[in-house]
């Protein structure tokens, strides 16, 4: 178990970044934790590190976001989803996230917890608050 602390969001969105370095083609990473904790801004770093030229935002309200990324000059999606607004098992199955599910893409997910045991992501991250106001405890599992 690894814990990094950021202290702004700054912070966040370049431990994003570092953390981009370890993804691979194929992956599903997931991220939890509370409203506010950090999971859009870390990805706004990772979305940073592989190029992507479009603006980063959760998608709370359209499930997903499409975003064209590029590493070592081979081009490829990232598909970043968010569950938050996801209450059961069958809105889960019915929304097909398994045809995001490719070997040259990366997968995000935030709300990894509401997905009821139906994703197994390969990498996990969870956040939480901190003592101080803007600290954030970010745990890669």
């Amino acid at each position: 178990m690894n814990i990094k602390i950021s202290n702004s969001e700054q912070e966040t969105i370049s431990l994003g970044t570092e953390f981009a370095s370890q993804i691979n083609l194929g992956e599903v990473i997931g991220f939890s934790g509370n409203l506010g904790s950090g999971k859009t801004h870390f990805i706004k770093g990772i979305c940073e590190y592989f190029k992507v030229v479009d603006s980063v935002n959760s998608p709370t309200f359209l499930i997903v976001n499409e975003y064209s990324a590029v590493k070592d000059n081979f081009f490829f999606e990232v598909y970043h989803f968010d569950l938050y607004r996801i209450k059961n098992h069958n809105e889960i199955v019915n929304l097909g996230l398994d045809n995001y599910f490719k070997n040259n893409a990366v997968v995000l997910i935030e709300w990894i917890e509401n997905a009821d045991n139906l994703i197994i992501p390969d990498k996990l991250i969870k956040f939480s608050y901190g003592v101080n106001e803007n600290e954030r405890l970010i745990e890669f599992l």
